[in-house]
């Protein structure tokens, strides 16, 4: 068998097998299944029938004594392997085939397609992944555990991951402190979505942005507008960044039941702002 860079990345991967089950040794079996799914398999089965297909390919650098495994091998093989260890693998791959310098990587949830079984009770999975913008390609993922969420996965995948250098971006779930302070201490940058799920600092940001991007003499902002068509459609991307954050000091928020002169009513709730 040729020494190719992921033979080299899976080689400390334990085989769950007893010896006298191995038919077809594990770097093989995880090969194969690699190149398919690159290739747009989704199961078991294609991931066979795309072995078999480019048999004569992969016999140029990987030893098939006894073939290509069948779809039952692919399934409890890969089944069996110990999740963390494939993944710390896999992005040990990864790693040598990207380039991370100033790149963006997405990290983002999805659900796999036909996992889910309403008659066993079976649910989905979940995955968190990190994509390269610049490489396209995925540089690694782990499975949502079914008693945690997607903001307990996240710093789990980014310790996985080289993101010094790189800008990490993360939709509104992964706007997180403990998140952000995880990727300023692995040397990475990060740009995270702001919604309403952050209450006041949502409103407070929105209010300023909005009532300062309105006006046509504000000088606050660094502006950028990008102009692309694709599609047989044009989008315009207009960007306003905001280094000036004195404002968004801690604030406290009060009721009261308190009668006020100002107010002229008796028994009213009053609300109260203390910058």
């Amino acid at each position: 068998m040729e020494n190719t860079t992921l033979s080299e990345s899976f080689e400390v991967l334990k085989d769950p097998r007893l010896e006298r089950a191995k038919r077809h040794s594990l770097i093989n079996i995880i090969t194969i299944a690699i190149c398919a799914v690159i290739c747009g398999a989704d199961n078991f089965v294609t991931i066979a029938s795309f072995g078999r297909a480019k048999k004569e390919w992969f016999q140029t650098f990987l030893d098939l004594p006894n073939g290509v495994p069948s779809h039952d091998t692919f399934n409890d093989v890969i089944n069996r392997l110990d999740q963390s260890s494939f993944a710390l693998c896999f992005t040990t791959w990864i790693k040598q085939l990207a380039t991370q310098s100033e790149n963006v990587i997405a990290i983002d949830g999805k659900v796999l397609r036909r996992t889910f079984n309403k008659s066993s009770g079976a649910k989905a999975i979940w995955l968190v992944n990190a994509w390269s913008v610049a490489n396209n390609m995925c540089f690694g993922q782990i499975q949502v555990d079914e008693k945690s969420n997607e903001i307990t996965a996240i710093p789990k995948l980014l310790e996985l991951l080289d993101i010094k250098g790189a800008t990490i971006t993360i939709d509104a779930m992964g706007c997180q402190t403990k998140i952000a302070d995880k990727i300023v201490d692995l040397k990475g940058d990060f740009v995270l979505a702001l919604k309403g799920n952050q209450g006041e600092f949502h409103e407070d940001v929105k209010l300023y942005l909005d009532s300062n991007i309105n006006k046509s003499s504000s000088n606050k902002f660094d502006f950028t507008e990008e102009i692309h068509g694709d599609h047989g459609r044009i989008e315009t991307r207009r960007t306003w960044l905001c280094t000036d954050v004195d404002w968004l000091i801690e604030r406290r928020y009060y009721i009261t039941s308190h009668f006020t002169k100002e107010t002229k009513f008796i028994n009213e709730t009053v609300l109260g702002c203390r910058k």
